[in-house]
């Protein structure tokens, strides 16, 4: 200790020894030594950050941590390439860019031209560049900037296509649909993050509607719903497999109900009052039978509207399900189920298959949030403004029980800071649940660092996976190589830059973005003339 000096200036012996790695060109030579040697290639992969904006703590933590991963591999005999990299396409790049040319509707970019619009996302993408060269390097980390690599360059774009490639050829890509927050005024599904950024309160109408079980005479379900414009799609109900479920005959009108026992006070509001006394209900109600959801499963009901009762894939509509997500905090404990407007109902709707993977769905509703003639009396209606009219029909047919407003948190579209609905978008999915087993099995086999990842948050998140949705309704990105006519009986996936320009005609394929990708076509095989 006698030999350290009486003060130690850290910073300086940093900013010394940064220096000295620069100019004996420290990191290079180690990797051409590493070569010379022909040591084992060590893989290490790395997400890399977007350079739109400056790195900050949680870029400097991570990448330290990589760092030294990446160090101690090298100074193990193994040969570490460590390449920079930009991650320059996405919803991070294009937010900035609507934000600076107060962009708030789809049509816009399509009036300015997507190349004109890639052009200016192109010119945003590696801003700060040379102040994330300086932090990292200050850092002390190990990386070649001179070399590095950019998501929007073509031949990383190329190698997203060979993947997707394989996955086409695996049998593993299909298309179908995705329950996602849609903006009915710029015409697009929008992201969890844009669905997040512009939250109001609102008041909605909340109803109770009834139901008629089939084989009970006089006996209804009720299903409570803060969106009446989904009604004409309703397709089943839904109850919680272990919630208490009661039969009670209404005094008043001498009908039989199913509901929640929790929820009674949604159909009796009396008994949310302070002077509320059991002795009372014996004016409203008297209990008939108790059951566990469970218990009701499987029984049929008539339809509210028969917009959709008589069709081919109507078999199984019409019915009870069951799942978790059911509760009693509001409501009547039983849910309407329309799956082309929620993301809990298509999944619900799945799994009992009262629709299918990749099959049609009843969504009579068009990219405007109007009406389609699917549902005539309120045909070319915006859905919200359809509520009225749709609750007066209700009300008409005596199905209404209840009317209510609802003031609550409603999520908004950023741009045209119009009401979202969730709707049903096609969207091109990868199967992750066939091969589901097969990817746990793999991640047992699989070191980890901490190891209760590995056992706990890691593997649920595996055991719990569903097929993949890798569709986005973006123009900044990487397109999905699929060319295909109009009904899909004739797909074509691309592998690569070559295979585009061997089956299109198209020379000298330079880029992938949209504003060239979107321009070239395949003769079709099946129907000669014809173009894909």
């Amino acid at each position: 200790m006698s030999a350290l000096p009486p003060s130690m200036d850290f910073v300086s012996m940093e900013e010394e020894m940064v220096k000295k790695w620069k100019e004996e060109d420290t990191f290079q030579t180690q990797n051409k030594l590493s070569l010379d040697r022909g040591d084992k290639k060590f893989t290490f992969y790395d997400g890399p950050p977007f350079a739109t904006g400056l790195p900050h703590y949680g870029h400097i933590l991570a990448g330290t941590i990589k760092d030294t991963v990446t160090r101690y591999a090298a100074m193990s005999g193994r040969y570490v390439e460590r390449r920079a990299g930009w991650d320059c396409h996405g919803l991070p790049v294009e937010y900035e860019i609507d934000q600076k040319l107060n962009i708030t509707h789809r049509d816009q970019v399509l009036e300015m031209g997507i190349d004109k619009y890639n052009d200016t996302c192109r010119g945003i993408v590696t801003r700060y560049t040379s102040e994330w060269e300086t932090t990292i390097t200050r850092l002390g980390r190990w990386i070649d900037f001179e070399n590095d690599y950019k998501t929007m360059d073509p031949n990383f774009m190329e190698s997203v296509w060979w993947v997707f490639r394989q996955l086409f050829d695996k049998g593993l890509v299909y298309q179908g649909y995705k329950v996602m927050p849609y903006s009915t005024a710029c015409t697009t599904p929008l992201s969890n993050f844009e669905a997040g950024l512009n939250y109001k309160d609102v008041n909605d109408p909340a109803i109770v509607v009834t139901f008629p079980v089939v084989g009970e005479e006089n006996t209804f379900f009720v299903a409570w719903t803060t969106t009446p414009w989904t009604l004409p799609s309703n397709l089943a109900l839904c109850v919680h497999p272990e919630l208490d479920y009661v039969k009670v005959k209404d005094v008043k009108t001498g009908r039989f109900i199913y509901m929640g026992k929790s929820r009674m006070c949604q159909v009796y509001p009396e008994m949310n009052s302070k002077k509320w006394k059991p002795a009372k209900a014996a004016e409203l109600y008297e209990i008939v039978s108790t059951c566990k959801g469970k218990d009701l499963a499987g029984k049929k009901y008539e339809p509210l509207f028969d917009f959709f009762a008589n069709t081919e894939q109507s078999s199984n509509y019409f019915q009870v399900l069951m799942d978790t997500y059911v509760t009693d905090d509001a409501g009547t404990g039983i849910v309407h189920q329309a799956p082309a407007f929620g993301e809990d109902d298509y999944r619900v709707c799945l799994k009992y298959k009262v629709i299918v993977k990749g099959g049609e769905i009843p969504c009579p509703v068009d990219a405007d949030g109007n009406f389609t003639d699917e549902v005539p009396v309120v045909k070319g209606v915006h859905v919200k403004q359809a509520d009225e009219t749709l609750i007066k029909i209700i009300k008409d047919m005596g199905r209404l029980v209840q009317k209510e407003s609802l003031h609550h948190s409603y999520p908004f579209c950023w741009r045209s800071d119009t009401p979202l609905i969730y709707k049903a978008v096609p969207s091109w999915f990868i199967k992750v649940e066939e091969i589901r087993d097969q990817v746990v099995a793999n991640n047992k086999e699989t070191y980890w660092v901490p190891d209760e990842i590995k056992q706990g948050r890691f593997h649920n998140w595996l055991a719990d996976a569903r097929d993949w949705a890798v569709s986005r309704n973006r123009f900044w990105g990487t397109p999905i190589p699929i060319w295909a006519n109009e009904d899909l009986t004739e797909v074509i996936c691309i592998g690569s830059i070559q295979e585009l320009a061997d089956l299109s005609g198209k020379e000298a394929v330079t880029d992938l973005h949209r504003e060239v990708v979107d321009l070239i076509e395949i003769p079709s095989k099946q129907n000669p003339g014809t173009m894909l």
